[in-house]
């Protein structure tokens, strides 16, 4: 084992879909952490930058998530500021989770690199668990999904594959200086993982194609915040364009193993009951 694990993991997003996951995961082998978000102690704020170096004190790695996404902009310029600090307070070894197809992810990714960190980026696919635990939830238990995409395919990556895969980068040698591409081990249109869905939950849940400004009119109707608002029409109108539609070797070079199917997490997500109405 990494002897940096000895010393807290600093787990950016500590409260989020992977960074929650890579918490319970490490803590379970009785390794510490540190939560970074708003309400950690002591507090992380992305858009306060005072908050950083209080939170990289006495830590020996860190896990990289910016909310709300990579994508927007000035994401990059804060990921390389903070690792760049990181760097010159002695904390070297640092796991970006990263975006496919997005600019701005990886230009973070490039200010990563040059930050002179011990560095490992997980370039993901889309989340299943946006389905579960995120926007797609609601439209899924009120029987249909509305989205400005076709019959794209976008080989969803489970985040239980992503914190498998960031645990064993952060605690196995041999991850620095390594970028893995995690997806899930098929592409499926949004049309056909809904469907997935609906089977699993027993239930008919549609799916609608709509334009971008009929998109856009919805999201300013859910009153949402200005960045999430602007992120969701970029990965409708730029990212989801077909960029991704190839699958990527990741999984199976972190893990040694296939990743999760889209089917596995549907099937065991339907029966906690969460898509149910």
């Amino acid at each position: 084992m990494i002897d940096t694990v000895r010393k807290p993991t600093l787990i950016l997003g500590g409260t989020g879909k992977t960074g929650r996951r890579l918490a319970d995961r490490l803590t379970a082998q009785g390794l510490p952490v540190r939560i970074g978000s708003r309400s950690g102690t002591p507090p992380f704020d992305w858009e306060n930058n005072t908050t950083w170096e209080p939170a990289l004190d006495g830590v020996g790695a860190v896990y990289i998530s910016y909310y709300p996404d990579l994508a927007v902009p000035g994401a990059a310029e804060a990921v390389g500021a903070f690792a760049r600090l990181a760097v010159e307070r002695g904390v070297r070894r640092l796991v970006l989770l990263s975006g496919r197809g997005e600019t701005e992810a990886q230009r973070a990714e490039v200010m990563l690199k040059a930050s002179g960190a011990d560095w490992t980026i997980l370039r993901c696919a889309w989340f299943a668990q946006n389905f579960s635990e995120s926007f797609l939830l609601d439209p899924l238990l009120a029987g249909e999904v509305a989205l400005p995409v076709g019959n794209v395919g976008e080989p969803f990556v489970d985040a239980e594959d992503i914190a498998d895969a960031a645990v064993t980068v952060l605690t196995r040698q041999g991850h620095i200086g390594q970028l893995y591409e995690l997806t899930g081990p098929r592409l499926l249109s949004f049309a056909e993982a809904v469907a997935e869905i609906g089977k699993a939950a027993g239930r008919n849940i549609g799916f609608k194609q709509i334009s971008h400004a009929e998109f856009a009119a919805a999201i300013a109707a859910h009153a949402l915040p200005a960045e999430f608002a602007w992120l969701l029409n970029e990965l409708f109108t730029e990212v989801l364009d077909g960029r991704n539609e190839v699958l990527a070797d990741g999984v199976e070079r972190v893990l040694g193993r296939a990743p999760r199917d889209f089917s596995a997490y549907a099937i065991e997500t339907a029966a906690t009951g969460i898509w149910s109405n």
